[in-house]
């Protein structure tokens, strides 16, 4: 993230071609947590620049409750792709993986 926090550091980040490998990434990668920091980046990547005043996203001032809600769909995004390998799993008839909570 420290690399796309910035304007310039965006536009570098951009000019690499590093959505295209992310995407990549994104095909294969079975973690979930790899998955959805991908996903954000991408998001910042294909996004459009933001307004004036927040180029700089590590200044930006985020409302309690926006940071809330954030939090609250990030953690109903990794229930639901848990759900999806464990009916994956089951599919298969193999055992379920041990769940690793690392929040």
């Amino acid at each position: 993230w420290q690399l796309t926090a910035t304007k310039a550091g965006r536009h570098t980040v951009r000019e690499k071609g590093t959505y295209f490998i992310l995407r990549e990434l994104h095909r294969w990668e079975p973690e979930p947590h790899v998955l959805a920091a991908c996903e954000k980046l991408i998001q910042v990547l294909i996004g459009d620049e933001p307004g004036p005043g927040m180029e700089n996203l590590l200044e930006v001032t985020v409302p309690e409750e926006v940071e809330q809600q954030l939090q609250r769909l990030d953690r109903e995004e990794e229930e639901r792709w848990w759900r999806g390998q464990e009916e994956q799993q089951e599919a298969r008839g193999s055992p379920p993986c041990p769940r690793e909570h690392s929040r």
